[in-house]
């Protein structure tokens, strides 16, 4: 790949509904001119209500966004595939050795037992965790070190 090509991503992560969905947010917003976002799961789950939440507090709409199941044609033309839990770290189909991978464990939100507002504080944890991991990736792809 060349250096002034748009480096192609996927987010990766079970159901597609939430952690995987706020990283595409994140990186559509601060990714731009320089990546193109995807992401998937290993099936599709619909996008988490409260996922779209926390991100329209922050001036981002992940509303239109889709859930989708992983398209194992698409993951192989991706230069770097991130998965945001373990059973799709373990269970994401195979990619060629020249696609970079990348492993961030973010705890998920989902199933969050409490009251509203404790689950609302666990989905805005895994928001700011995924934010401070996006906005590192770029500023590292922007300087050319990914």
């Amino acid at each position: 790949m060349r250096d002034n090509q748009m480096k192609k991503i996927m987010f990766l992560c079970t159901a597609n509904s939430c952690r995987s969905q706020m990283a595409e947010g994140f990186a559509k917003e601060y990714g731009k001119g320089i990546v193109e976002v995807y992401s998937a799961g290993l099936m599709a789950a619909g996008v988490q209500q409260r996922a779209i939440a926390v991100m329209k507090e922050i001036d981002i709409d992940i509303s239109k966004q889709q859930s989708k199941k992983i398209d194992a044609d698409l993951l192989r033309k991706m230069d770097i595939v991130i998965t945001l839990c373990g059973h799709a770290e373990e269970t994401c189909p195979w990619t060629p050795p020249a696609i970079r991978r990348i492993h961030w464990p973010i705890q998920d939100p989902v199933g969050t037992v409490g009251t509203e507002e404790q689950i609302m504080k666990e989905f805005r944890r895994a928001r700011d965790e995924i934010k401070g991991k996006v906005q590192e990736l770029m500023k590292d792809i922007a300087m050319g070190k990914i």
